[in-house]
């Protein structure tokens, strides 16, 4: 009952946080350019551009716009007969000639500019980013919790420091400007040895193969995306490795006669963890959502340069629906974090 308890409160905050981040766009977006102005171009007639707005649904007050759109979003919905074909599945709960009630998925509505669904446009662009972000994160995570474990078990000697020093300068290094870095080196100076190419995304469509993945392509945007993951997981690794060490129960250990690696595996590095599954949580969210600045230099096809490429094109469905996926993103692996926390300690209570 305090786990159900606790997990209603926890969707309930989710609820809000995702109400609060829609309203803030959303409203945002109506001091923006019109985009039925941008879609059909400055030398379209007055009536083509109202027929424009009249379709993408701008011809309604902002209020009204709002309610619509929240409505369309809702499992729960209501809409008179001539708006009941947005949708293309769902339970029919109550009909009648003033229109009907019905349970569905949340609709995200059509793109402004290639008028494809939006959930299919985002589904697309999500199967790259998730294939970058758990890459790269799965180099920060391994390459970090090990450089930091063996800078802690070699503190204070050149090892430690250098490892120090590395990981500072992967902090402070901008991922944009890494990424340019690794692109021209890698894949412009040093082509010819490592046959790596600048751009490139992880789908790739050929006559010959048809639809193909193109491995090669993840590895240069998959480094530059983990370096500053990885460099603060190696010092917070090491930091929390060396509190550790200093425990009571560690010196008990020691006294019993266990090796260093008995020791490590056994007792330091679980309680170790506690700090660095907090990082690891934070990063992996943010490059779940999309790191946009590598997307797009890399011109990897996810949701960051989907996101990007709408904000230019002021396609606001698809930018509305982006930002609420990453904002879904970031509350789903908070939540299971938190969970995660409970296992890694249980003194950890489960509290809002």
């Amino acid at each position: 009952m305090k786990f159900l308890g606790y997990l209603i409160r926890k969707l309930g905050y989710a609820l809000l946080t995702l109400f609060g981040v829609l309203s803030l766009v959303f409203f945002l977006f109506q001091v923006l350019p019109d985009p039925a102005q941008l879609t059909m171009g400055q030398r379209s007639d007055l009536q083509s551009l109202e027929s424009a707005r009249k379709e993408m649904g701008l011809d309604q007050s902002v209020g009204e716009q709002y309610i619509a759109y929240l409505n369309d979003l809702s499992p729960l919905s209501y809409y008179s007969p001539q708006d009941s074909q947005i949708f293309n599945s769902g339970v029919v709960l109550s009909e009648s000639s003033s229109g009907i009630v019905v349970l569905k998925s949340p609709y995200l509505r059509k793109s402004y500019q290639s008028r494809k669904p939006v959930s299919s446009i985002l589904s697309e662009a999500f199967e790259g980013t998730l294939v970058l972000a758990v890459f790269s994160m799965l180099i920060a995570v391994v390459f970090g919790i090990a450089f930091g474990a063996l800078a802690a078990f070699r503190y204070q000697r050149f090892l430690d420091k250098a490892l120090l020093f590395v990981s500072t300068l992967g902090i402070s290094l901008p991922s944009f400007f890494a990424a340019i870095l690794i692109a021209w080196l890698f894949g412009f100076v040093w082509h010819r040895y490592t046959g790596l190419s600048m751009t490139g995304s992880l789908v790739d469509y050929s006559l010959s193969e048809g639809r193909h993945y193109v491995w090669a392509n993840l590895l240069l945007p998959g480094i530059a995306l983990g370096m500053r993951p990885l460099a603060i997981i190696t010092q917070l690794t090491r930091s929390s490795m060396l509190e550790v060490m200093e425990q009571d129960y560690i010196v008990t250990a020691k006294a019993k006669g266990l090796s260093n690696w008995q020791i490590f595996r056994k007792h330091a590095l679980r309680n170790a963890l506690n700090p660095v599954v907090t990082s690891i949580s934070g990063w992996f969210a943010s490059l779940l959502a999309g790191a946009f600045f590598v997307e797009y230099i890399f011109n990897w096809k996810g949701i960051g340069k989907v996101t990007v490429d709408a904000l230019e094109k002021a396609d606001y469905p698809v930018v509305m629906g982006a930002v609420l996926l990453i904002a879904s993103i970031f509350i789903v692996v908070n939540l299971v974090v938190d969970l995660f926390y409970k296992y890694l300690d249980p003194r950890v209570q489960l509290e809002a």
